[in-house]
């Protein structure tokens, strides 16, 4: 019995199991597409509990990051805007994030508010910030994109 086993399967995966797979693959872009500005919320909320500035930034190709005590800049690379949200966040120690808005203040036009508390390595003190997060449309996608985070 060529490529089978005794029991009459063949050990690959079964054609409804591919085609399952198959579309759940083909269904996910659209499915991110349509994500949601709540959902984005949830998840800049988590990324940044996490630390994790490549996420947070998204794949967005410039975003404008005002940061405090910093100089307003242009809109930077994403790769500039990751560097320096790390080194922002590196030394901080989150406490929680809150989602305070998430809605859609225009077609295309996405806005959220998130309440950062946390403390600063080798101190009790929980501080406050507002970490406010523009996003865009985008043309090619239809994907929600960052492009504007303003701390304060």
């Amino acid at each position: 019995m060529r490529g089978g086993r005794a029991d009459g399967r063949t050990g690959g995966i079964s054609v409804v199991a591919f085609l399952a797979g198959l579309a759940l693959v083909v269904a996910l872009p659209g499915r991110l597409a349509a994500q949601s500005l709540p959902d984005l919320a949830i998840e800049a909320r988590a990324t940044l509990l996490r630390h994790d500035a490549p996420a947070f930034v998204g794949p967005g190709e410039r975003l404008m990051l005002r940061l405090p005590g910093a100089e307003p800049s242009a809109p930077l690379s994403r790769r500039q805007a990751v560097a320096l949200l790390a080194e922002f966040l590196e030394a901080a120690q989150e406490v929680d994030i809150l989602v305070r808005v998430a809605r859609e203040l225009e077609p295309g036009l996405g806005y959220v508010e998130l309440e950062r508390r946390f403390r600063v390595a080798g101190t009790s003190e929980v501080q406050v910030q507002v970490v406010l997060l523009e996003f865009g449309r985008s043309a090619t996608s239809g994907r929600w994109v960052l492009r504007e985070v303003r701390v304060v």
